[in-house]
């Protein structure tokens, strides 16, 4: 064997003596059970419903039963409340109305606007987590202020709307430690509103959000310019410098040279680890920035506000379907109909975001105070931790283990304690603590900061 082979290898003969886990623990039945329960008729039906009311553009009309943002909303809100009925009463609904001013840009005249929101309590009243699942219920064509011409909006964002709208109808009835949330934000066409104003009030009110995931464009699985077709992958951008980054905390990420491994970043891995879990060949694709190439989403308020948040997207956007006038040129048809839709395609990214939402609400709060120990100069690894302070305590804790170039978690390390010591340098490698329960769900790690 050649030397830069065995130089290769040896720091994994280091971590093979420690005994690792597997690395993707088993799936749940239960939350395989729940994400088979996604259905695609029903997804099809509600971007028609949506369609109908022919345009859903955020200034237009709100009093009309039939037409325009007002009667959309109204009818999400009434789903909303079905779902609730069936699944026992327990999941809530609001209208979380707030109003905006003209802003010289996109408003131009004051505007009442909705999000609409629903929520399933957690069963657990020491369990402070919340878990938040959203999609933007506006649309538009070419001109952003055209606020009276024909907006399907079927995949952008009908799609996300819809999403948000099945899991809420699957998940009404199920119970859960912690609380999850359901939203269709209005306003992201003209500049983020609803969702600036919905993280902005989970700030306000102290919501302990441990996730919150963004569907935005995530029906359509034919791209166009250039044409590529691909209907088993699905993105997710993530931050991995915290857009509400402290100086101080710049400097221990600096120090400790932790730039791909924000508190969104380590989400967005989770989601793609639960993707090989529950997803039966369909793939999460980590995407490493914010969003798209200089452009922002529902998720970015969030993160400005410091909480992790992530944005799921198809795999290649058919932009002729995106912010279009309904029209024929050169023979090809551009807006956003229904017809541009792959309905089994959006069932399963649907069941990315049930099975993240399921995971990480069975699991465990994160272990907190995760530090590591550098009081003894050595080539091991002493890490140290406590147990959360919201909800269950942990049944046990896991390790994770990756090279510093390597994008993904490699190796997995069971620890029953509160302490680990691994014959592993520190140099080489960065290191996360995960919670995890008696019946193997998992918390999103936390990296260790330096601890004395």
């Amino acid at each position: 064997m050649k030397l830069a082979t065995l130089l290769f290898l040896a720091p994994f003969a280091a971590l093979a003596q420690t005994k690792p886990a597997t690395l993707l623990p088993p799936a749940d039945p239960r939350i395989q059970k729940l994400v088979e329960a996604i259905s695609a008729k029903n997804l099809e039906a509600d971007i028609r419903k949506l369609v109908s009311f022919g345009t859903r553009h955020t200034l237009s009309e709100t009093d009309n039963p039939t037409r325009g943002i007002g009667a959309s909303r109204n009818w999400v809100f009434g789903e909303f409340q079905k779902y609730s009925k069936a699944g026992g009463g327990r999941m809530t609904v609001e209208m979380d109305t707030f109003t905006v001013k003209p802003d010289g840009r996109r408003i131009n005249k004051p505007v009442l606007m909705a999000n609409v929101l629903a929520t399933l309590p957690g069963t657990d009243p020491n369990d402070t987590r919340v878990i938040l699942v959203s999609g933007h219920i506006d649309s538009r064509v070419s001109d952003v202020m055209n606020a009276t011409a024909d907006a399907p909006g079927a995949n952008d964002d009908g799609s996300g709307t819809v999403l948000v709208m099945e899991l809420a109808r699957v998940l009404a009835g199920e119970k859960f430690p912690c609380t999850l949330k359901f939203v269709a934000v209005q306003g992201e066409e003209q500049g983020l509103y609803g969702s600036g104003h919905l993280a902005a009030r989970a700030k306000k009110e102290g919501w302990n959000l441990i996730a919150m995931l963004n569907n935005d464009i995530v029906g359509n699985s034919h791209g166009f310019d250039p044409v590529i077709n691909d209907d088993k992958r699905l993105r997710v951008f993530s931050e991995g410098v915290p857009a509400n980054e402290t100086l101080e905390q710049a400097r221990v990420r600096r120090q400790l040279s932790n730039e791909n491994d924000g508190i969104s970043r380590q989400l967005a891995r989770y989601t793609q680890r639960v993707g090989k879990q529950y997803g039966k060949g369909h793939e999460v694709v980590l995407e490493y920035r914010p969003d798209r190439f200089l452009r922002g989403g529902d998720h970015t308020p969030f993160n400005q506000q410091g909480f992790a948040a992530v944005r799921f997207t198809e795999m290649n956007e058919d932009y002729t379907k995106q912010h279009q006038d309904l029209r024929t040129e050169k023979g090809r048809a551009y807006g956003d109909v229904i017809e541009g839709v792959d309905f089994a395609y959006l069932r399963r990214n649907a069941g990315i975001n049930l099975a993240t939402m399921a995971s990480l609400a069975m699991a465990p709060a994160a272990p907190d105070k995760v530090e590591v120990l550098t009081a003894d100069l050595t080539n091991r690894t002493q890490l140290r931790w406590q147990a959360p302070t919201t909800g269950a305590k942990p049944a046990s804790y896991v390790v994770l283990v990756r090279e510093t170039s390597a994008p993904q978690w490699q190796q997995r390390f069971p620890m029953s304690g509160t302490t680990a010591d691994l014959p592993i340098s520190k140099d080489n490698f960065i290191f996360g603590v995960a919670s995890i329960d008696a019946a193997g769900h998992e918390s999103v790690p936390v990296l260790p900061v330096v601890g004395r």
